[in-house]
């Protein structure tokens, strides 16, 4: 098991993060996603996964939650 901390930005309620859990547990070996929510700002997003994952998947799981993966 790994897990990485990605930068989300735009995220700022409940419902981001929800939308944001959702699409990252879609990619095959994630196991748990914690975010911890900064309203407005970059949050930090704790994916743990079987495996390390590709920084392009992670990338398209947040734009398709409507939101950015702050460049790493």
């Amino acid at each position: 098991m790994t897990t990485t901390t990605y930068s989300v930005s735009g995220m700022t309620c409940g419902h981001c993060t929800s939308a944001v859990t959702t699409e990252l547990t879609k990619l095959d070996g994630v196991t748990e996603v914690k975010i911890d929510l900064n309203a407005g700002g970059t949050s930090a997003v704790h994916v743990t996964s079987a495996a390390a994952l590709e920084e392009t998947a992670v990338r398209a799981a947040v734009d398709e939650a409507g939101y950015e993966l702050a460049a790493s």
